[in-house]
């Protein structure tokens, strides 16, 4: 795998953004070591903004610094959860066809946007809840749980804050669209 510096850039980045912001002073905590974080907004922005690999990457690695500085371990179960739910957001503008890049953000696009943040939660933390239950023996009850708070919580957050950022990014993107049309 051969990554340009501008990629490498970017999942520096993002990382440190979700990393950082989903220490828990910037969140919800709604259950054992479980924090409702807007801090997946940031994931969720830079995989539909760079595509699945630095979605996945992004949420990799910046789930891990949240791990390693909020003091309670770093669990991979939830770090690779993190990275599968980056990598499967990541997969929108291939769907659209780089529709966001033309400056489109349909109505039809803002749907498909929430589909994958929830199908984004449930497969990658539902991956984290049974590696859970199978690796350290966390009670299924306990993992199935926060699989739930966290599939609905994550995905309402990052439709709200999705919403106005890719409707912005959108905006913006049509008017150099048009920019580059005139020339």
């Amino acid at each position: 795998m051969n990554l340009s510096a501008k990629t490498v850039v970017l999942i520096a980045i993002g990382a440190a953004l979700y990393g950082i912001g989903g220490l828990p002073m910037f969140g919800i905590p709604v259950f054992a070591n479980t924090t409702l974080k807007p801090a997946m907004a940031v994931l969720a922005l830079f995989s539909v903004l760079f595509g699945p690999l630095v979605g996945f990457l992004v949420g990799f690695i910046g789930h891990w610094v949240t791990d390693m500085f909020a003091g309670w371990g770093v669990w991979l179960t939830w770090v690779l959860g993190s990275g599968l739910v980056g990598l499967i957001i990541g997969f929108y503008p291939k769907i659209t066809r780089g529709r966001l890049e033309m400056g489109k953000f349909t109505k039809c696009d803002f749907a498909l946007f929430v589909f994958l943040a929830f199908l984004g939660n449930v497969i990658g933390y539902g991956c984290s809840a049974y590696l859970d239950s199978v690796l350290y023996a966390e009670p299924f009850t306990k993992v199935v749980a926060q699989l739930i708070i966290i599939a609905a919580g994550n995905t309402l957050l990052i439709a709200i804050v999705g919403h106005y950022i890719l409707t912005a990014v959108a905006k913006r993107k049509q008017q150099s669209y048009n920019l580059k049309e005139a020339d």
